[in-house]
Order: structure tokens, then sequence, then C-alpha cells
């Protein structure tokens, strides 16, 4: 007898779905690809400093971001490079002189460990970030830089919170050294 046109039908869709499934890979791929480009191309504008629950970061509305450099970090309690503790901020303020000591045999150990100056760091000096809290006197700050600058990191900058600037008639000036 001959099969009828629902019972073939049936026949078929049994054969069709026993069959071992197939995945196409080549969409797959199509987006790994377009993922990975996009991953790459905004990886690089990405610059953050290791945040420490002692410092509150001043605000600035600076566009200008430093070079990954040394950076020193000033708590209320302490004087900290690369994580290790060089002298108590109450020490140094209670000292006359301009320049901190131990700082400067830190900083002249760390220029040693790195690698011979290049042509711009022997015009403008090595790099050097501080990271100091907010309410750290002026006169503490001054001592670090003038340090600094006589260990020959001269190109210091300061880390600050990023502030986005309202859209306003007047124009926003951003002050620097």
């Amino acid at each position: 007898m001959k099969a009828s046109l629902r019972a073939r039908r049936m026949d078929r869709n049994h054969k069709r779905l026993r069959q071992q499934a197939k995945l196409s890979l080549v969409s797959l791929m199509d987006i790994f690809t377009i993922l990975v480009f996009f991953l790459m191309v905004n990886s690089g504008d990405v610059e953050v400093l290791q945040a420490d629950k002692d410092i509150t970061l001043p605000d600035s509305v600076s566009e200008h971001k430093p070079d990954i450099a040394l950076t020193i970090k000033v708590s209320s309690d302490d004087i900290i490079v690369q994580g290790r503790r060089i002298d108590r901020v109450d020490a140094v303020l209670a000292r006359s002189t301009n320049t901190i000591e131990a700082l400067s045999e830190e900083l002249e150990y760390q220029a040693s460990r790195a690698p011979a100056l290049t042509e711009r760091e022997r015009q403008v000096g090595r790099s050097i970030i501080i990271m100091g809290d907010q309410q750290m006197p002026y006169r503490l700050l001054k001592r670090i830089m003038t340090t600094c600058a006589g260990s020959d990191y001269r190109d210091i900058a300061l880390a600050v919170n990023s502030a986005v600037v309202p859209d306003t008639a007047e124009p926003q000036l951003a002050g620097g050294f």
C-alpha cells in the first residue's frame, strides 16, 4: 500500500532529525576576530595608578596624561616609593632641611636600577609621579619636589582624579607648573 503524504513527511523529518548536528564556525570566527581588534584598539587608552585608601587625590580638569613612571605615594603618615616606606611625614616636617635624605637615597638607588638615560631624559630629567593627599602641606610637597629635582627626577607629574567639566559658555583653563 502507498504511504500517505503525512506519513512520508514524518519519515523525512525523522531521518533529518536523526542526523548529527552541524556547527558553523565561520560566524563564530568572525565575531572573535572583531572582538580581538576591538580590544586591541581600546586597550591602550587606560592608565590607572594603583589606588591607595589613605590618599584622597585632588580633582583636576587636565587633559594630559603622564607616562608610567616611578611613583611616590604621600599619605598622612608615610612617604612610600614603589611600595617601600621611606620616611614618616611628621619627621620630615620636623626637620629644617629642604631635602629629604632618605628619599634622595632611594631615588639614587632607583636610578641605578633603571636603564641608561635617553636623550629626552638628559634634557628634562627622569619622570616621576607624586601621588599625594589633597590635604598634604605645601612645604612637604616643596621638599619632595626639591629632593626629586636634586636626584635628576625633574619631569614631575602630580596624580589627580580626572574631573568632568560641564559645558559652559566660559572656557575652563587647566593650570600646571
